[in-house]
């Protein structure tokens, strides 16, 4: 059976350049290859036919003798071909073209990255700070200053990790590429480099005062703006002010996660407040006026309607928490909690008495709920 020409096996034209052939060729390898056609029993042939035109087609040697002479450059000892005859590239062996586009295909798997360039240099890790901030606080936000323990850039060698700020050189291990390749069968398996750890990079004299890390630890301390309306959760990111990178690598991020403590007066729900207020039974049965306190440190007079029952609430709008990406304020309620009288007098209890005698009418709910009372237990004597 005759060998399809090579560029019709990858779909270009005679003109195509190295770019378009390689392109050309990760497109049928990721189509054709046996893995992703388990029932196609045809896959792992053309999967085949493709590497082989792809490793004649990106030799400029080879693909110069090809579009002379065909496949018969590589038959018989014409150019091209091995010691010994047989094809330079063809029949099978094309181990090395298939690694050219090795990351291509299984990189987003390996964790690896495309083109198998080194790695940069490593990324600073990003640092929590806890803080905690009052209520009163929250409420009108503030300026802090915090301490931090982080690595900072050595200045001793301007964070490269090389006495005196001198430049690493490339690895000899891996040529600066970070990565080492081993041909395991049929594969060519890509590693880390065990010399540079994946930079590419080597330091012949170390820094003594960061010893190679290119950073030392040391205690910062920041500014931090915290805005109005902070609840406890809020995260507040500073970019660039975590850790420093590994050998002038980035520098990591600083989250700072608020907790707002509890108050002794207001309580919290999301924007709005609550105050629970206790009252005195006359007070409530009479009504009147009362004053009570907001979160900005004023005062607020609030009516208490006569025959007040516990538990009432009464709103204050804009009294709450501020909104903390703006929209204005929330509201403050009052909650109103009559208080029993405890530790009477003689004659206080005289009094009481003359006027519970005198208040039949002024309890409708307890005459209600007897009366309820009572019907319950007539039914269940029937």
């Amino acid at each position: 059976m005759a060998k399809r020409d090579y560029y019709e096996t990858l779909g270009i034209s005679k003109g195509a350049t190295a770019e378009e052939i390689k392109k050309a060729y990760r497109t049928k390898a990721k189509e054709l290859h046996p893995d992703r056609n388990t029932d196609n029993p045809d896959s792992e042939a053309k999967f085949k036919e493709a590497g082989e035109a792809y490793e004649v087609l990106k030799d400029a040697d080879k693909k110069a003798a090809y579009d002379r002479y065909g496949h018969a450059a590589f038959e018989g000892g014409m150019g091209g071909g091995r010691p010994g005859g047989g094809m330079g590239g063809g029949q099978g062996d094309f181990s090395s073209a298939f690694s050219d586009v090795f990351d291509d295909l299984f990189g987003d798997f390996m964790g690896g990255q495309r083109g198998g360039g080194r790695q940069r240099a490593a990324r600073g890790a990003d640092l929590r700070y806890n803080l905690r901030v009052s209520l009163e606080e929250a409420f009108s936000g503030l300026q802090k200053t915090i301490n931090v323990p982080t690595s900072v850039a050595c200045d001793g060698c301007s964070g490269t990790g090389a006495e005196g700020g001198a430049e690493p050189t490339t690895c000899p291990t891996c040529s600066g590429m970070g990565k080492v390749r081993a041909q395991q069968g049929f594969f060519t398996v890509e590693r880390t480099c065990p010399t540079c750890s994946g930079l590419g990079q080597t330091i012949k004299n170390p820094c003594g005062k960061c010893h190679g890390q290119g950073r030392v630890q040391k205690d910062r301390s920041l500014a931090v703006n915290i805005p109005a309306g902070v609840e406890t959760g809020t995260r507040i990111r500073l970019a660039g002010e975590g850790e420093a990178g590994m050998r002038g690598g980035p520098t990591g991020d600083l989250y700072i996660f608020i907790e707002v403590e509890a108050h002794k007066i207001f309580e919290r729900e999301g924007v709005n407040l609550f105050c629970r207020v206790p009252v005195s039974m006359a007070a409530a049965a009479l009504g009147g006026d009362i004053e009570v306190p907001t979160i900005d440190g004023g005062r607020s007079r609030v009516k208490i309607p006569s025959g007040s029952q516990s538990g009432r609430q009464m709103r204050l709008r804009a009294k709450g928490m501020p909104a903390l990406r703006g929209g204005g304020s929330g509201d403050m309620f009052i909650e109103l909690a009559v208080e029993t009288p405890v530790n009477l007098t003689s004659k206080q209890k005289e009094l009481l008495k003359e006027f519970e005698e005198l208040s039949e009418d002024n309890n409708p709910e307890s005459k209600s709920f007897f009366k309820s009372v009572k019907g319950f237990w007539d039914s269940m004597k029937g």
